[in-house]
């Protein structure tokens, strides 16, 4: 009986223990953001400066699958609109037609001992799903100005950037604003096609030029609302990596003939069981930086339980997992993704195919390898008459950014200077940029954009009824006044 009760008080005091080492470490949360300073005014031709958005919406430059049908007429008549509307920035910087339609402008620093910045966005835009033409509330190239929104394909993916950094120029250069730090504005024609004739020849220029970059700023995250739990607050994520992707083809063979006689199972049978399989038995889950790094900024805004979760992630962390793999959108944060994206089978109803493929599409977490990945994955399912192939060249996920240097500081500071009321955290991009064709030449690439969006706006992108509130897009024109002003005088 003394022998039960010693162990019983042992575990009590062991549990004490415990909880008072779980209350410390949630006591020593502190908050990472920092209080907004002051900013100098700023006038904006509101109108016009909608204006001019406007107009660039218009013009169709779509980056179709097939490159070849880039309408390259579209991205000149842009290049065009561009040196009309922004005649100060084209006068002050020296732009360059790279790839035959991206732009790079160079505004050149007094001070050439220090590495240049370069701010990256694009002049592509998706196509317009065929047969939803007649749901967009506004023309899809139109570039409606209704309803406190500004309405057409680009305006949020991210037409709204190349004229939102060229505002600010214009603005800048008539306030006799001279950068210290040279500044590139690197405006790719084919991000959607991944950026080989855009960004990667942008890239290669700068290379070939001896460039070294101090940081660069192109798109990825944003400023969310009411999308994270426990959090009333807006969150700016500032993007520190991106994740790699991979294209994987799984193929099953078989007897083909009459339906009338299948073989049990069937070659779709088999195929299916394959995918079946890779979805339902996904690859491990890990919090890793910089995923970890958005909890752990994010903790000292939450509630208390959940603040004494993440404080104390060496008890709680596959709670946690378990928790964040609850929804799609954190999931993604936490594990390389694969999903099967593309079914070939068949010809007819009553005719069994002899062979079967689905294309698998995998997105990297930073830390998982190519190699690693397609070597779980054939382990996977090696007890099933399957094949896989690497279909084209895998992208590594990108090294990680800092969230401690002083590019980091300044970008969190701007955006406190812009958005008071946003909370600011570091984060992983779960889909791929412009950004992976700089990092080489940086010393640490972000991922972020200005951009308001809510849980209904998301679907906007690449979808149905792009826009951008009004309010916002002038928020976007300051918020770029003040990161070149900050960035390239010191």
């Amino acid at each position: 009986m003394r022998g039960a009760q010693w162990i019983l008080g042992v575990i009590a005091a062991a549990l004490v223990v415990l909880l008072g080492v779980v209350g410390l470490r949630t006591g020593l949360v502190e908050s990472k953001q920092r209080p907004p300073g002051s900013v100098a005014a700023v006038v904006i031709d509101a109108g016009e400066a909608i204006d001019r958005l406007s107009r660039i919406l218009r013009f169709e430059t779509v980056s179709h699958e097939d490159s070849a049908t880039v309408e390259r007429s579209e991205f000149l008549a842009l290049h065009r609109y561009l040196e009309q509307a922004f005649p100060q920035a084209h006068r002050a910087l020296q732009p360059e037609v790279v790839g035959g339609a991206s732009l790079l402008y160079t505004w050149g620093g007094s001070d050439p001992s220090l590495d240049p910045i370069l701010l990256g966005a694009h002049l592509d835009v998706v196509p317009v799903e065929p047969g939803t033409e007649l749901s967009w509330t506004h023309p899809p190239f139109s570039g409606a100005v209704s309803d406190g929104y500004v309405w057409g394909r680009g305006a949020l993916d991210m037409k709204f950037a190349v004229t939102g950094m060229l505002e600010a120029v214009e603005t800048l250069i008539s306030q006799r604003f001279v950068p210290r730090r040279t500044v590139y504005l690197a405006f790719g024609h084919d991000e959607e096609l991944g950026g080989q004739d855009g960004a990667a020849e942008i890239a290669a220029r700068l290379e070939a030029r001896g460039v070294r970059l101090r940081y660069t700023l192109d798109e990825g995250s944003i400023i969310i609302s009411d999308l994270v739990p426990g959090v009333s607050r807006p969150v700016a994520l500032i993007g520190l990596a991106e994740k790699g992707s991979l294209t994987l083809e799984i193929a099953a063979s078989g007897r083909g003939g009459h339906s009338s006689m299948p073989p049990r199972p069937s070659v779709l049978g088999k195929l299916a069981r394959a995918v079946n399989r890779i979805e339902r038995q996904p690859l491990p889950a890990k919090l890793r930086t910089p995923a970890a790094d958005l909890f752990e900024w994010l903790a000292p805004e939450m509630p208390l339980g959940a603040r004494a979760v993440i404080a104390n992630r060496w008890l709680f962390e596959p709670l946690l997992l378990w928790r964040l793999a609850g929804a799609p959108a954190t999931d993604a944060l936490i594990r390389t993704t694969a999903v099967a994206t593309i079914i070939r089978a068949g010809s007819k109803a009553n005719v069994l195919p002899a062979q079967a493929s689905a294309v698998i599409n995998l997105r990297l977490l930073p830390g998982d390898s190519v190699e690693d990945v397609v070597r779980q994955v054939r382990q996977a399912v090696s007890d099933l008459d399957v094949t896989i192939r690497i279909m084209g060249q895998g992208t590594e996920a990108s090294s990680v950014s800092a969230a401690d240097s002083g590019t980091f500081a300044a970008l969190q500071q701007t955006v406190h200077d812009v958005f008071p009321q946003a909370l600011v955290a570091p984060s992983l991009v779960v889909t791929g940029t412009d950004t992976r064709h700089y990092r080489g030449l940086a010393e640490n690439s972000y991922r972020f954009m200005p951009l308001r969006l809510g849980p209904t706006d998301l679907d906007r992108i690449h979808g149905t009824d792009e826009r951008i509130a009004v309010e916002n897009y002038l928020e976007v024109i300051r918020f770029f006044i003040e990161l070149m002003r900050v960035s390239a005088s010191r």
